[in-house]
């Protein structure tokens, strides 16, 4: 069912929580928009420079501040709020600080917008994902992350390149933990009805298990190297959570790779993790169970290992 408004929250008014309240504005997919921080200087500036861009738009409002009341009403809250990742640094090495953040702001979430989802965009987006599902006491529909949504859109643009087709053409997925250990599902990807490992079989077109490896690791380091150049990722995550959003807002049943906490679907319980899910205008409706090779079975259980050992890692003791 369609929410009757469309307002979106962010939490964290830095790069990344600015891009996703400007494209959720721009794609019309948000109507009103709330940038919540601590720092009230930071995210009043960023909410009135996307403001003094709404005549270009349309009826939208923008606000930002520090009152924890900027996000009543919400339909969905998304948390981007936590420290950066530093160059050198994996996704996984945030997991201790973002944690303790993300349990001091759910609580206040949950008083302002009790009947809101809550999105998590923070990393590591699989760990925070289940520390947010645990501290709210939500269903695990209404508490999911990004997940590998922008993986895949990677992968896919790399694929598209270098098949030279029209990216909307290239169906393939990134799953199981968005960091180090994910993995593309190459068995069930397809460039239009053509399965991708059959592309251009015999020709030069073919795509090798070589080229395969290092379309794979390109996609892996992405986030390193854009890190390294610019300090942080923004606009494609930005564009990335409003896809998501999308799928809420429109209870468009959309097929993405977002993070939720997994109970029994691929033997596997009590963590997050990014595999196809359906979702809808109640958060995600339900985990895919797709094909696996034996491969794509031990690459899951990897990554499931390593987000149970960082999960561990954080437990309140």
């Amino acid at each position: 069912m369609k929410p009757a408004t469309r307002k979106v929250s962010v939490v964290g008014a830095g790069g990344v929580g600015a891009a996703i309240g400007f494209a959720a504005l721009i794609k019309g997919v948000a109507l009103d928009v709330a940038l919540y921080d601590l720092d009230f200087a930071k995210a009043e500036a960023e909410a009135s420079d996307i403001r003094h861009g709404l005549r270009f738009i349309g009826s939208s409002t923008v606000a930002g501040g520090s009152d924890p009341s900027l996000m009543r009403n919400s339909n969905v809250v998304v948390v981007t709020a936590g420290a950066k990742q530093r160059a050198g640094e994996s996704r996984l090495d945030l997991v201790a600080r973002n944690s303790e953040i993300v349990r001091s702001v759910v609580p206040t979430i949950r008083e302002q917008a009790p009947d809101a989802s809550i999105l998590v965009v923070s990393n590591p987006v699989d760990v925070l994902t289940h520390v947010a599902w645990q501290e709210s006491g939500l269903d695990r529909s209404r508490v999911f992350g990004s997940g590998t949504v922008l993986d895949s859109s990677r992968l896919q643009i790399h694929l598209a390149q270098h098949c030279r087709v029209d990216v909307r053409n290239v169906h393939a997925s990134v799953v199981g933990e968005h960091g180090d250990s994910e993995f593309p599902l190459w068995s069930t990807a397809t460039i239009g009805n053509v399965p991708l490992r059959e592309w251009g079989a015999g020709t030069e077109r073919a795509l090798l298990r070589a080229d395969l490896d290092r379309i794979a690791e390109d996609v892996k380091h992405a986030a390193y190297h854009i890190i390294e150049g610019k300090g942080a990722t923004t606009w494609a995550i930005g564009l990335a959570t409003t896809e998501i959003l999308a799928a809420v807002f429109n209870d468009a049943r959309r097929i993405l790779p977002v993070s939720a906490v997994l109970d029994g679907e691929y033997g596997l319980s009590g963590l997050a993790l990014s595999m196809p899910s359906v979702v809808d205008g109640t958060g995600v409706a339900e985990i895919l169970e797709v094909p696996l090779d034996n491969d794509e079975r031990e690459a899951l259980s990897r990554s499931a290992d390593t987000i149970a050992g960082a999960i561990e890692l954080v437990k309140p003791r």
